[in-house]
């Protein structure tokens, strides 16, 4: 079984001490009247929402498959949260299975979802699917890997997935693999000769080349590398939380410098606690953009946005998930059964109407949230895609 994050969230919607499941579960609306008095204000109809890697899914009702789980309520809920577009992870990202047939097959079954399903989605392939999806009021799919272990040691297959739609390919997940170190490889050793070559063909084909779980080294010698900008679609600062799934001020500078996005994720990891709120969310944000400037930074959730009805039920599962991916050697330093794998108090379809109320309490003005819930990946997909 692959024990990813994607895997993790899907078996449960909470993990974590007792009391803070207590006090997450006071904040969950429990009726439309309550939801609608506890609201953010909606966002203005025109902004375009991009969350740079998340997912579509019911943790209410967790599915085997990685594909995204398009039921009603998923669907509901997504139109309902403003989100035009999102960067769903397929395809292999750890575990037994060969890293090249799983994938075909996620991306196999997803189209078919997608088609199933063409009123309420479109797939990504382009900056014009994006404004599509959004003039039609559908949501914007945007296949995405999480591991570059797929390429296995030829790099033309950039081309056959490239030709499959895929637009963002992760180089690695948290452990080391052929294109280079992951953020708990110990020995941070950088890019391969092949995840150069990788990069290359990445970039010829206009697909995204995103780090987010690279080591260090491997993040800055991609972004130097790169003749494209490249991203880093979740992750947080190193500056604020001293963990490494964040990335540095180094790292961050960089990849903005050279033209490319950050998205900050809403997870344990940015807050050394492991009990991570939206304010923490908030702070990372801001640090972000003092390094990389308001154009260059965005979210990532590595969430979905379905509301969670029972945060209790994961408890159980927690720790044996954990255990798990301890055991398969793909879990990252800050993960404990104690901690919930999303930040408490910014869940469910409310969460990108609240953040932008947060910002806006920050100091920030209307153009400058507007960019980084949408915008800013825009005109990095542009940069790299095209028009």
């Amino acid at each position: 079984m692959t024990i990813d994050r994607r895997r993790l969230l899907a078996l449960g919607a909470g993990a974590g001490i007792a009391s803070l499941g207590a006090a997450v579960g006071a904040m969950a609306p429990s009726g439309t009247a309550l939801a609608e008095a506890n609201a953010a204000p909606a966002l203005p109809a025109s902004w375009i929402v991009i969350n740079a890697l998340g997912d579509l899914g019911d943790p209410n009702h967790p599915a085997d498959s990685p594909a995204p789980d398009l039921s009603p309520r998923v669907l509901a809920e997504a139109h309902a949260s403003g989100l035009t577009a999102v960067n769903v992870t397929l395809g292999y990202v750890s575990g037994p299975e060969d890293p090249f047939e799983a994938t075909i097959r996620d991306i196999a079954a997803t189209d078919a979802l997608v088609r199933a399903h063409s009123g309420d989605v479109v797939k990504v392939l382009s900056v014009a699917d994006l404004r599509r999806a959004k003039a039609e009021g559908r949501i914007g799919l945007i296949y995405g890997f999480q591991n570059g272990a797929m390429m296995g040691q030829d790099a033309h297959r950039v081309d056959v997935f490239a030709d499959l739609g895929v637009r963002v390919i992760q180089l690695t997940y948290n452990p080391a693999n052929q294109l280079g170190d992951g953020s708990m490889a110990p020995q941070n050793r950088g890019l391969t000769p092949f995840g150069r070559e990788v990069i290359a063909r990445l970039n010829a084909r206009r697909v995204m080349v995103d780090l987010s779980h690279s080591g260090e080294r491997t993040c800055l010698e991609a972004a130097q590398v790169s003749r494209q900008p490249i991203s880093i679609n979740h992750t947080g600062c190193r500056a604020l939380a001293d963990l490494p799934r964040n990335k540095t001020d180094a790292e961050l500078r960089l990849v903005a410098q050279r033209g490319g996005f950050v998205g900050i994720y809403f997870m344990p990891f940015l807050n050394l606690s492991g009990h991570a709120h939206a304010q923490d969310v908030v702070a990372h944000i801001d640090h972000a953009i003092n390094v990389c400037g308001e154009d260059h930074v965005g979210i990532g959730t590595d969430g979905d946005v379905t509301q969670i009805d029972d945060l209790g039920a994961y408890r159980a599962q927690l720790a044996k998930e954990i255990a798990q991916r301890r055991a398969a050697g793909v879990s990252a330093l800050g993960e404990r059964p104690d901690t919930y794998p999303f930040v408490v108090d910014l869940r469910g379809p409310d969460q990108f109407r609240e953040l932008a109320r947060l910002l806006k309490a920050r100091g920030y003005s209307t153009g400058r949230i507007e960019k980084i819930l949408g915008l800013n990946f825009l005109a990095y997909a542009e940069a790299v895609w095209g028009a």
